[in-house]
């Protein structure tokens, strides 16, 4: 399976402009399974949604799906959802993924980011998602979820995923973290990692980028370096990697605990 990563710069709470120029740049992509978008990729990181998220059939959930079908691929990213019900509204941080018949799902960021005030708004999910897709299962995670190992946790078997996905708005000061977190989750979990995370600034940071696709030895195999929108490209080889897995079967010996996250 063919994973392409998007490095993107993101107009502050713009969702059109976002998709448009997502669009232009999806352009100049080969033929690829999976494009993969940053976190809130239609408006950047917004800890204060109202007037800036989006609903849950919004313009941005159309055109991923328009992207999908077009291209014969899944699309995934997370965007600013705002959940509507009476009088009042929820909002979550959720990370879509849309294959080519218009199939959504969908995982909402667990782990909200405290520091930044995104708790306060935000709710937290509490589901794990795994999807299949083209022979590979996938995990969906969301930025700051990558700081704890534990929610991240790989099983053996059926349980089991084959890639995980990690949407980011990761600031710059601390994008040495997000390189070694990235090699430790695929290290840990002897599974494919996939980190984009995006460039450019907001009202409260600047981020750098160093999105980057690795293989369960830590190794990169593409990347997007720093400061520059750009895409990157890698296959997920899953015959390598049951075979190193059956080679070094790390994940029949983990923990077997219930999570309490």
């Amino acid at each position: 399976m063919k994973l392409t990563i998007m490095q993107r710069d993101i107009a502050w709470g713009d969702p059109a402009t976002n998709r448009q120029c997502a669009e232009e740049a999806l352009q100049a992509l080969p033929s690829t399974d999976l494009i993969v978008l940053p976190e809130m990729f239609s408006t950047g990181f917004a800890t204060q949604p109202a007037g800036i998220a989006e609903s849950d059939d919004s313009p941005t959930l159309a055109w991923m799906r328009q992207v999908a079908r077009e291209r014969d691929c899944a699309v995934a990213g997370s965007v600013a959802v705002e959940i509507r019900g009476g009088d009042t509204s929820t909002y979550v941080n959720r990370f879509y993924f849309v294959t080519p018949d218009g199939t959504e799902v969908h995982y909402d960021k667990h782990h909200l980011f405290t520091y930044g005030g995104e708790h306060l708004q935000f709710t937290a999910g509490q589901e794990q998602v795994i999807v299949a897709w083209r022979g590979v299962r996938i995990r969906l995670l969301v930025c700051y979820d990558l700081r704890f190992p534990a929610w991240c946790r790989n099983r053996s078997g059926d349980e089991g995923y084959d890639l995980a996905l990690f949407v980011a708005s990761w600031p710059s000061s601390r994008v040495d973290a997000w390189d070694t977190l990235l090699r430790a989750r695929a290290i840990e979990n002897q599974c494919y990692v996939a980190g984009v995370n995006r460039v450019g600034t907001d009202p409260n940071c600047a981020y750098c980028g160093s999105s980057a696709i690795i293989d369960a030895y830590g190794r990169v195999m593409a990347s997007c370096g720093r400061d520059q929108e750009c895409a990157a490209t890698a296959e997920i080889d899953l015959d390598w990697l049951q075979a190193f897995r059956q080679k070094f079967p790390v994940l029949d010996d983990a923990d077997n605990f219930a999570l309490n996250a």
